[in-house]
Protein backbone atom coordinates (compact mmCIF):
# COMPACT_ATOMS: atom_id res chain seq x y z
CA UNK A 1 0.00 0.00 0.00
CA UNK A 2 1.57 3.31 -1.35
CA UNK A 3 2.29 6.30 1.24
CA UNK A 4 -1.05 8.59 1.55
CA UNK A 5 -1.04 11.69 -0.65
CA UNK A 6 -0.85 15.25 1.47
CA UNK A 7 -3.71 17.84 0.59
CA UNK A 8 -3.30 20.87 -1.43
CA UNK A 9 -5.09 24.10 0.68
CA UNK A 10 -5.94 26.86 -1.26
CA UNK A 11 -5.92 29.71 1.15
CA UNK A 12 -7.99 33.02 0.45
CA UNK A 13 -5.81 35.91 1.88
CA UNK A 14 -6.56 38.91 3.19
CA UNK A 15 -7.59 42.21 0.56
CA UNK A 16 -5.95 44.97 2.60
CA UNK A 17 -5.78 46.09 5.83
CA UNK A 18 -8.23 44.26 8.02
CA UNK A 19 -8.11 42.37 11.00
CA UNK A 20 -8.25 38.38 9.99
CA UNK A 21 -10.57 37.18 12.32
CA UNK A 22 -13.25 39.59 10.94
CA UNK A 23 -13.04 38.39 6.93
CA UNK A 24 -11.62 34.59 7.50
CA UNK A 25 -13.45 31.99 9.38
CA UNK A 26 -12.59 30.45 11.93
CA UNK A 27 -12.05 26.94 10.33
CA UNK A 28 -9.85 28.30 7.69
CA UNK A 29 -7.51 29.89 10.60
CA UNK A 30 -7.67 26.53 12.15
CA UNK A 31 -6.63 24.61 8.81
CA UNK A 32 -3.87 27.34 8.04
CA UNK A 33 -1.69 26.93 11.64
CA UNK A 34 -1.73 23.33 11.31
CA UNK A 35 0.10 23.80 7.55
CA UNK A 36 4.07 23.53 7.71
CA UNK A 37 4.22 24.26 3.90
CA UNK A 38 3.65 26.58 1.91
CA UNK A 39 3.62 27.90 -2.08
CA UNK A 40 3.32 31.58 -2.60
CA UNK A 41 2.72 34.34 -4.70
CA UNK A 42 4.61 36.64 -2.92
CA UNK A 43 6.98 35.95 -0.16
CA UNK A 44 6.85 38.66 1.85
CA UNK A 45 3.02 39.20 1.76
CA UNK A 46 2.48 35.80 2.56
CA UNK A 47 4.98 36.08 5.41
CA UNK A 48 3.23 39.27 6.83
CA UNK A 49 -0.06 37.11 6.30
CA UNK A 50 0.71 34.15 8.66
CA UNK A 51 2.35 36.62 11.18
CA UNK A 52 -0.76 38.82 11.62
CA UNK A 53 -3.07 35.42 11.63
CA UNK A 54 -0.60 34.37 14.56
CA UNK A 55 0.03 30.42 13.65
CA UNK A 56 1.17 28.68 16.61
CA UNK A 57 5.01 28.01 14.55
CA UNK A 58 7.47 30.72 14.33
CA UNK A 59 7.52 32.09 10.57
CA UNK A 60 11.37 31.13 10.75
CA UNK A 61 10.25 27.16 11.49
CA UNK A 62 7.88 27.26 8.00
CA UNK A 63 9.06 26.08 4.46
CA UNK A 64 8.06 28.60 1.70
CA UNK A 65 8.44 28.07 -2.25
CA UNK A 66 7.63 30.77 -4.50
CA UNK A 67 5.45 30.38 -7.37
CA UNK A 68 4.49 34.01 -9.21
CA UNK A 69 3.68 34.74 -12.99
CA UNK A 70 7.60 34.56 -13.87
CA UNK A 71 7.99 30.74 -12.54
CA UNK A 72 8.93 27.96 -14.67
CA UNK A 73 6.43 25.52 -15.26
CA UNK A 74 8.78 22.84 -15.43
CA UNK A 75 10.27 23.10 -12.28
CA UNK A 76 6.19 22.57 -11.06
CA UNK A 77 6.72 18.79 -10.44
CA UNK A 78 9.63 19.28 -8.11
CA UNK A 79 7.68 22.25 -6.26
CA UNK A 80 4.30 19.54 -5.22
CA UNK A 81 7.17 16.77 -3.86
CA UNK A 82 6.02 17.29 -0.99
CA UNK A 83 2.75 16.40 -1.68
CA UNK A 84 3.47 13.09 -2.58
CA UNK A 85 5.23 12.14 0.49
CA UNK A 86 2.21 12.79 2.44
CA UNK A 87 2.99 16.37 3.48
CA UNK A 88 -0.20 18.77 3.32
CA UNK A 89 0.27 22.33 1.41
CA UNK A 90 -1.16 25.54 1.31
CA UNK A 91 -1.36 27.42 -1.86
CA UNK A 92 -1.50 31.15 -1.20
CA UNK A 93 -2.07 34.06 -3.89
CA UNK A 94 -0.64 37.40 -2.86
CA UNK A 95 -4.23 38.86 -2.21
CA UNK A 96 -7.60 37.23 -2.07
CA UNK A 97 -8.72 34.18 -3.83
CA UNK A 98 -6.03 31.72 -5.60
CA UNK A 99 -5.88 30.69 -8.84
CA UNK A 100 -8.63 33.56 -9.47
CA UNK A 101 -6.49 36.45 -11.70
CA UNK A 102 -3.61 34.76 -10.08
CA UNK A 103 -1.15 32.14 -11.42
CA UNK A 104 -1.65 28.82 -8.88
CA UNK A 105 -3.63 27.41 -11.28
CA UNK A 106 -0.65 25.62 -12.65
CA UNK A 107 0.01 24.36 -9.85
CA UNK A 108 -3.77 22.97 -8.93
CA UNK A 109 -4.03 21.55 -12.38
CA UNK A 110 -0.85 19.09 -11.67
CA UNK A 111 -2.25 18.01 -8.50
CA UNK A 112 -5.41 17.08 -10.17
CA UNK A 113 -3.22 15.24 -12.33
CA UNK A 114 -0.81 13.40 -9.30
CA UNK A 115 -4.20 12.58 -8.08
CA UNK A 116 -3.91 14.71 -4.91
CA UNK A 117 -7.00 16.32 -3.17
CA UNK A 118 -7.71 19.87 -3.64
CA UNK A 119 -9.03 21.79 -1.15
CA UNK A 120 -10.67 25.54 -1.56
CA UNK A 121 -10.73 27.59 1.92
CA UNK A 122 -13.31 29.84 2.34
CA UNK A 123 -12.59 33.19 2.26
CA UNK A 124 -12.76 36.53 0.21
CA UNK A 125 -12.69 36.98 -3.77
CA UNK A 126 -12.99 40.80 -4.46
CA UNK A 127 -14.26 40.26 -7.87
CA UNK A 128 -17.14 38.54 -6.40
CA UNK A 129 -17.89 40.50 -3.56
CA UNK A 130 -18.17 43.41 -6.08
CA UNK A 131 -20.50 41.55 -8.54
CA UNK A 132 -22.58 41.32 -5.46
CA UNK A 133 -22.14 44.61 -4.86
CA UNK A 134 -23.08 45.95 -7.71
CA UNK A 135 -26.46 46.16 -8.45
CA UNK A 136 -25.61 43.91 -12.16
CA UNK A 137 -26.74 41.41 -13.55
CA UNK A 138 -25.58 38.06 -11.09
CA UNK A 139 -26.96 35.32 -12.81
CA UNK A 140 -24.62 35.82 -16.18
CA UNK A 141 -21.25 37.77 -16.06
CA UNK A 142 -17.79 37.46 -17.87
CA UNK A 143 -14.42 38.08 -16.07
CA UNK A 144 -11.80 39.90 -18.45
CA UNK A 145 -8.83 40.17 -16.27
CA UNK A 146 -6.58 43.18 -17.07
CA UNK A 147 -7.70 44.99 -20.14
CA UNK A 148 -5.02 45.87 -22.53
CA UNK A 149 -2.16 48.92 -21.48
CA UNK A 150 -2.32 50.46 -24.90
CA UNK A 151 -4.84 53.17 -25.58
CA UNK A 152 -6.07 52.23 -28.93
CA UNK A 153 -6.30 48.42 -27.74
CA UNK A 154 -8.02 49.38 -24.43
CA UNK A 155 -10.64 51.36 -26.27
CA UNK A 156 -11.23 48.12 -28.46
CA UNK A 157 -11.86 45.75 -25.56
CA UNK A 158 -13.91 48.28 -24.15
CA UNK A 159 -16.27 48.67 -26.78
CA UNK A 160 -16.11 44.38 -27.31
CA UNK A 161 -17.53 44.22 -23.90
CA UNK A 162 -19.67 47.02 -23.75
CA UNK A 163 -21.02 45.40 -26.87
CA UNK A 164 -21.37 42.04 -25.14
CA UNK A 165 -22.82 43.65 -22.48
CA UNK A 166 -25.74 45.31 -24.48
CA UNK A 167 -26.40 42.07 -26.64
CA UNK A 168 -26.30 39.79 -23.80
CA UNK A 169 -27.17 41.46 -20.78
CA UNK A 170 -24.22 40.04 -19.06
CA UNK A 171 -21.71 41.94 -16.50
CA UNK A 172 -18.70 42.64 -17.57
CA UNK A 173 -15.86 42.66 -14.95
CA UNK A 174 -12.32 43.85 -15.28
CA UNK A 175 -9.19 44.55 -13.09
CA UNK A 176 -6.62 46.96 -13.93
CA UNK A 177 -2.85 47.91 -11.66
CA UNK A 178 -4.05 50.47 -8.88
CA UNK A 179 -1.92 53.01 -10.84
CA UNK A 180 -3.94 52.93 -13.78
CA UNK A 181 -6.75 53.23 -12.40
CA UNK A 182 -7.61 56.67 -13.07
CA UNK A 183 -6.71 56.48 -17.17
CA UNK A 184 -8.88 53.42 -16.88
CA UNK A 185 -12.09 55.37 -16.05
CA UNK A 186 -11.53 57.99 -18.55
CA UNK A 187 -11.27 55.41 -21.66
CA UNK A 188 -14.51 54.47 -20.11
CA UNK A 189 -16.13 57.57 -19.71
CA UNK A 190 -15.18 58.84 -23.16
CA UNK A 191 -15.83 55.81 -24.83
CA UNK A 192 -18.86 53.86 -23.68
CA UNK A 193 -22.39 54.75 -23.76
CA UNK A 194 -23.86 57.25 -21.78
CA UNK A 195 -26.30 54.67 -20.21
CA UNK A 196 -24.24 52.06 -19.64
CA UNK A 197 -23.49 51.35 -15.69
CA UNK A 198 -20.52 51.10 -14.36
CA UNK A 199 -19.72 50.27 -10.97
CA UNK A 200 -15.96 50.62 -9.01
CA UNK A 201 -15.42 48.80 -6.13
CA UNK A 202 -12.67 49.91 -4.38
CA UNK A 203 -10.45 48.64 -1.38
CA UNK A 204 -13.12 45.77 -0.75
CA UNK A 205 -13.38 44.37 2.94
CA UNK A 206 -11.10 47.34 4.31
CA UNK A 207 -12.32 50.44 6.14
CA UNK A 208 -11.81 52.20 3.32
CA UNK A 209 -13.97 50.25 1.38
CA UNK A 210 -16.35 52.01 -1.31
CA UNK A 211 -18.16 50.63 -3.73
CA UNK A 212 -20.54 53.09 -6.42
CA UNK A 213 -22.43 52.51 -9.29
CA UNK A 214 -23.62 55.07 -11.59
CA UNK A 215 -24.36 55.22 -15.48
CA UNK A 216 -21.38 56.40 -17.35
CA UNK A 217 -23.33 59.72 -17.69
CA UNK A 218 -23.43 60.22 -14.34
CA UNK A 219 -19.99 59.72 -13.42
CA UNK A 220 -18.25 61.79 -16.03
CA UNK A 221 -20.12 64.89 -13.55
CA UNK A 222 -18.15 63.22 -10.55
CA UNK A 223 -14.97 64.10 -8.65
CA UNK A 224 -13.00 61.23 -8.24
CA UNK A 225 -9.47 59.63 -7.63
CA UNK A 226 -8.27 55.72 -7.57
CA UNK A 227 -5.17 56.10 -8.38
CA UNK A 228 -3.28 53.34 -6.29
CA UNK A 229 -6.40 52.14 -5.05
CA UNK A 230 -6.85 48.38 -5.57
CA UNK A 231 -10.40 48.39 -7.60
CA UNK A 232 -12.65 45.99 -8.96
CA UNK A 233 -14.89 47.67 -12.75
CA UNK A 234 -18.15 46.09 -13.39
CA UNK A 235 -19.62 47.69 -16.73
CA UNK A 236 -23.84 46.32 -17.50
CA UNK A 237 -26.23 47.69 -19.80
CA UNK A 238 -29.77 47.56 -17.86
CA UNK A 239 -32.19 47.42 -20.08
CA UNK A 240 -31.46 44.05 -21.77
CA UNK A 241 -31.14 42.68 -18.59
CA UNK A 242 -34.70 43.80 -17.51
CA UNK A 243 -35.73 41.62 -21.05
CA UNK A 244 -34.26 38.88 -19.96
CA UNK A 245 -35.70 38.95 -16.78
CA UNK A 246 -39.41 38.89 -18.13
CA UNK A 247 -38.19 35.90 -20.50
CA UNK A 248 -36.83 34.03 -17.93
CA UNK A 249 -40.39 34.52 -15.37
CA UNK A 250 -42.50 33.52 -18.46
CA UNK A 251 -40.87 30.11 -17.97
CA UNK A 252 -40.86 29.82 -13.94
Amino acid sequence: MGLKKGKLFLIPTLLGDTTAAYILPQSTLEIIAQLDHFIVENLRTARRFLTKIETAKAIDELHFELHDKHFQEAALNELLKPLLQGIDIGLMSEAGTPCVADPGSAVVALAHRLGVQVVPLTGPNSILLALMASGFNGQAFSFHGYLPIQAKDRINSLKIIEKQAILKGETQIFIETPFRNNVLIESILQNCHPESLLCVAADISTQNEKIISKKVKDWKSMTYNYHKVPCVFLLWHETDFQTQKKQIGKYS
